[in-house]
């Protein structure tokens, strides 16, 4: 028997060679399932992009942007997100990965006239390159994702100044809005399931891109006046050619799904079973007390009140430091002069405030793995790997009436200013699931509309709650809110950009070096040199913002 099997397998490779040796290589060397770069069908592509950006999005604005603009601060692991302690590490690398799938995507769609992938296509490059250069400053744009042409210009390409970034930007938002202006049923090869922010509806992906449009206009408006006032009054001015995201039921936005650690909430605490990544993370008080003197029904959907409140009482005895019926009583020699916050609901942790953050407000176990009953946590939606408020939220209704809030005040024909404001906070609530709170909130003293720039900007601060990124320019452009460094944070200034990274300085050097040099140095820059997070940009070149 064993001799008969020895045989018939010998048959069997023999005759399977002879097939095989019939055959083209080519031919074997092609994928049946269609995922090959010059036939994949776009579909297949298309949630990767926005999946991935909407990740890049939440780890930038949930993550170290919220310390620069002080939504949150942690208690371990801390230097970079509180005290701006980058270094040259922040790498692009991803957001260019991300940028060569997306125009496989893009030209792919162009090779079989699918018209509703190429719009979303354009939206997501004018999304990530519009972050490379708000984050980072010129930067490769014209010969970029060209590698695989060869040469010096593609491999190591030149930078575009922002400039023409913003502007081939804003470009590739009008031809997607055109691309995307037709009805659903007029484009071909639509899969819902591909599209993780919208299931497929142009409509919405067409807001989105008129709505991004407003984004960038409004982000170049100190340097070039004339053309955002002009681009964001013809967008008011004719709604039904530029429709933009007017309710938050069209908001950007992509759920997580928390199947896995790669899709899930990054704070979770159920694929991170430490609990480490939720733990450390703490309210900041730069926001939390603005919200808590307006009773801003938000507030309890993001953070916890703290466990145990202090109390300090002058008449205990000397020595005094107990725990009775859930409270912490102290005597004021047990506390001395050192700061101390006794609010009995929320305590934010103060920005930037010391060299061992777990320590503030006397908690008894300070370190990286401790436990803080004394401050404010964020709400145990965060723990949870998904969930229906843990969104990437990209664009939202709220931005979009607050950018127009802003060009009415200016004296742009971009509507009433109060009207805008007033529709900018319901949508933020509304996105929040607490509109019912929106006539109480409204009428608060410090919400109620008084005018000026200040409150247009502070509210939307406090709106882009885990999309600090939006939070942060503004405050490059405005100087608001009026943010200042905590006393241990590395320089008395918040940053500007981030620094460009080393390998980019190696590899590239010619040309990042030519990108360094038309950075502006500043006071606080001095110690980096020009490649420094704190000089200035283009685009706040010469507007005097933020210091």
């Amino acid at each position: 028997m064993k001799t008969t099997f020895i045989k018939y397998t010998a048959c069997l490779v023999l005759f399977g060679s002879f097939l095989f040796s019939c055959k083209d290589l080519t031919q074997l060397n092609v994928n049946p399932n269609g995922v090959q770069p010059e036939t994949v069908n776009p579909n297949l592509v298309m949630p990767t992009v926005l999946s991935e950006t909407g990740k890049l999005y939440v780890n930038l604005g949930f993550q170290d942007i919220a310390g620069v603009v002080q939504h949150t601060q942690k208690d371990a692991w801390f230097s970079g997100h509180n005290d701006y302690d980058w270094g040259g590490d922040q790498s692009w690398t991803a957001y260019y990965d991300l940028l060569r799938n997306n125009d496989l995507l893009y030209q792919r769609a162009v090779a079989l006239n699918m018209e509703f992938q190429q719009g979303v296509a354009l939206v997501m490059k004018s999304m990530l390159f519009g972050l490379i250069t708000d984050l980072w400053g010129d930067a490769p744009y014209i010969n970029a994702l060209k590698g695989e042409q060869g040469g010096a210009d593609f491999i190591t390409p030149k930078y575009d100044s922002q400039e023409v970034i913003y502007a081939g930007i804003l470009a590739d938002l009008d031809k997607a809005n055109t691309l995307l202006s037709k009805p659903k049923a007029a484009y071909s090869s639509i899969v819902e399931s591909a599209d993780l922010y919208y299931a497929g509806d142009p409509a919405k992906w067409q807001k989105l891109a008129n709505s991004l449009k407003l984004r960038y206009l409004m982000r170049i408006s100190a340097k070039q006046p004339d053309v955002a006032k002009a681009g964001i009054e013809k967008i008011v001015a004719t709604p039904a050619q530029y429709p933009i995201i007017d309710d938050a039921s069209a908001d950007a936005t992509m759920a997580y799904v928390g199947n896995n650690s790669g899709d899930a909430w990054p704070s979770n605490s159920v694929f991170d079973i430490s609990g480490s990544n939720y733990r450390r993370v703490k309210m900041c008080s730069t926001l939390l007390k603005p919200m808590q003197a307006t009773s801003d029904p938000r507030l309890a959907l993001w953070a916890k009140k703290v466990e145990i409140p202090l109390v300090v009482d002058a008449k205990l005895p000397a020595g005094t430091d107990k725990i009775t019926n859930g409270i912490r009583y102290l005597s004021p020699d047990k506390v001395g002069t050192t700061p101390i916050d006794t609010d009995p609901n929320y305590v934010g942790l103060p920005p930037s405030a010391s060299q061992l953050p777990s320590g503030y407000n006397f908690n008894p176990t300070p370190g990286q793995t401790s436990v803080n009953p004394h401050v404010s946590y964020l709400n145990e939606i965060y723990t949870q790997a998904k969930g229906p408020l843990l969104k990437a939220r990209l664009v939202s209704a709220a931005e979009v009436q607050f950018i127009l809030a802003e060009a009415a005040q200016k004296g742009w024909a971009a509507g009433d200013a109060k009207t805008r404001y007033e529709a900018a906070v319901k949508a933020s609530l509304t996105a929040w699931g607490v509109t019912s709170s929106y006539n109480a909130f409204i009428a608060q003293k410090g919400v109620a509309y008084d005018g000026t720039l200040a409150q247009i900007i502070g509210q939307k601060w406090i709106a882009s709650w885990t999309s600090a990124t939006e939070a942060w320019f503004d405050y490059r452009r405005t100087g608001l809110p009026a943010l200042t460094a905590g006393p241990v944070a590395k320089r008395k200034a918040l940053p500007l950009r981030f620094y460009y990274m080393r390998d980019e300085l190696n590899l590239n050097k010619t040309n990042s070096g030519v990108a360094i040099e038309k950075l502006e140095t500043t006071a606080n820059s001095q110690a980096d040199g020009k490649n420094s997070a704190w000089s200035k940009q283009w685009l706040v070149q010469g507007t005097g913002k933020p210091w």
